[in-house]
């Protein structure tokens, strides 16, 4: 009950944060928002989940998982109710902002949670539900919020209003769940901003960050900058083609993470990688040829292969993890991925005035071929011993 609740609760997370997409050109369209304007979107969800993470990334190990996870999808909920009423940019930094603090709180507690009550068989699972339920979850969100804004009533509001309802439901489950962690004293000291993993995986923290960085720097690429590309260049209007182009991205990646498994962490790592940027060289190519169908072609390609890579390198860090462990992993875990997210689209959006959409493209091309390259040549797998991954 406890590890389906929280996959439950984790999608209904970020299809709430994947449901604002589609809806990014309506707002240039009607309220006048710029491609700078949405970055600054981007920017301040991705900031206030890094907040949240290094704050009160350790404040379910005190207090459980449960009241933890509630209170991350009570923050979704509120996020959600301001965002009905989105006329004016401020309005919406408002409630994208609301919405990161609630998916850095269910970033560490949920994905805590389902580890915690994963089943021991298949042993990709847990890593797999914990690192891709979210890429579900964003892609599940755009496309039914792009259908919605396409073919619903209340354009602008619908969406909002049915994830409101999904996040309730998630609450109720999560109330009736039975608690993983026992809480523990030391909840105020937790909220010391520390960045900690286990000893015997710190040697995997490089290339897990190469490839958390350049995945989830094109996740923000295609929030920012793809409404505009696929208006501007790919010659739609379409939300739901809007919404496709970005669920594209997102839910290959629940399928490649399985695939994953079937490869050492190191070897998953290295395959995922070059398929990454195989996919943005694709990606690139159709935006310079304004290509739609090779766009999409190539943005399921980057999907899948991110999944592998992601997938993997949590694998290898919560390699002989604790459960007192794993509330603080995935806070390095999320730190890293919404870094990624933040510091390219902060560059991004202010050389939007400067550069062309496609010269910005190439950036983040030259960002996931440096990635790739250091985790071909340094990837590893996490050491083994008789007492556990590290022999300590």
């Amino acid at each position: 009950m406890a590890f389906v609740s929280a996959v439950i609760s984790l999608v209904a997370v970020f299809a709430a944060v994947g449901s604002t997409i589609p809806l990014f050109n309506i707002y240039r369209a009607e309220d006048g928002f710029t491609n700078a304007g949405i970055s600054v979107t981007v920017v301040a969800y991705s900031v206030a989940t890094l907040t949240a993470l290094l704050v009160l990334g350790r404040l379910s190990n005190h207090l459980g998982r449960r009241p933890i996870s509630i209170a991350s999808l009570a923050l979704l909920i509120l996020g959600c109710v301001v965002l009905l009423n989105v006329h004016d940019i401020v309005v919406l930094v408002a409630g994208r902002l609301l919405m990161g603090l609630g998916a850095g709180l269910a970033s560490s507690s949920l994905t805590s949670y389902i580890v915690d009550a994963a089943p021991k068989r298949p042993a990709w699972l847990a890593s797999v539900a914990s690192s891709q339920t979210v890429m579900l979850g964003l892609a599940l969100g755009a496309i039914a919020s792009g259908a919605l804004v396409q073919f619903g009533p209340w354009p602008r509001d619908l969406g909002y209003l049915i994830v409101i309802g999904l996040l309730l439901l998630s609450v109720a489950l999560i109330a009736v769940s039975p608690e993983t962690a026992t809480p523990t004293p030391g909840a105020w000291r937790s909220l010391r901003p520390r960045v900690l993993v286990p000893a015997q995986v710190r040697g995997l923290l490089p290339v897990a960050a190469a490839v958390l960085l350049a995945t989830w720097a094109a996740g923000a690429f295609y929030q920012a900058f793809v409404p505009a590309l696929v208006e501007d260049q790919l010659h739609t209007r379409s939300p739901l083609v809007l919404g496709l182009v970005f669920a594209a991205y997102m839910g290959p990646s629940v399928l490649g993470a399985p695939l994953g498994g079937r490869f050492t962490p190191a070897g998953a790592q290295r395959v995922g990688m070059i398929g990454f940027l195989a996919g943005m060289a694709g990606v690139i190519t159709a935006i310079v040829t304004g290509t739609l169908v090779l766009f999409i072609a190539a943005t399921i390609v980057a999907g899948a292969s991110q999944g592998i890579a992601i997938s993997a390198a949590t694998r290898g860090l919560l390699s002989g993890s604790t459960l007192a462990d794993r509330a603080p992993t995935f806070s390095v875990i999320y730190l890293l991925s919404y870094s990624g997210s933040t510091i390219p689209a902060l560059i991004a959006g202010q050389l939007s005035g400067t550069f062309s959409l496609q010269q910005i493209a190439f950036g983040y091309g030259g960002l996931a071929l440096v990635a790739t390259v250091f985790t071909v040549l340094a990837a590893r797998n996490p050491r083994t011993g008789p007492k556990g991954p590290s022999g300590q």
